[in-house]
């Protein structure tokens, strides 16, 4: 069964940094385009990132370029999200998800990922 599970999520002050984790059980993890998401309770969830199978490129929200980083571990599975200089406004459920093709598009609309995590709140207080 294919499953997705998120860690690294937690309460941190503003300007600082988290380091959130994916790890993928279940399925081809490696192929797939992966990416990162994220909710507040009453709005739509937001696109935050996704990175290619082989971590070659990578796409961003504008709200988050040249503060958050995405990767992966093929070997081990796992995609991560480094979160530096956090602010008040970036607090949310975080939800990994992987694309539903085996290809190097990458999306940002929710639609295209078929796999999601149960995801992991982050709290930035000011």
């Amino acid at each position: 069964q294919v499953q997705l599970v998120e860690s690294g999520g937690g309460l941190v002050q503003a300007g600082g940094s988290l380091r959130l984790s994916c790890a993928a059980s279940g399925h081809t993890f490696s192929m797939y385009p992966m990416g990162w998401f994220r909710q507040v309770p009453g709005k739509e969830r937001e696109f935050v990132a996704a990175i290619t199978w082989s971590g070659g490129s990578t796409m961003y929200a504008d709200s988050v370029k040249g503060r958050f980083t995405i990767s992966r571990d093929v070997a081990k599975n796992t995609v991560y999200l480094q979160m530096d200089s956090l602010k008040p406004e970036d607090t949310a459920v975080y939800y990994c998800a992987r694309d539903n093709s085996p290809t190097a598009i990458l999306h940002t609309y929710g639609r295209a990922y078929g796999v999601w995590g149960q995801g992991t709140q982050v709290t930035v207080s000011s």
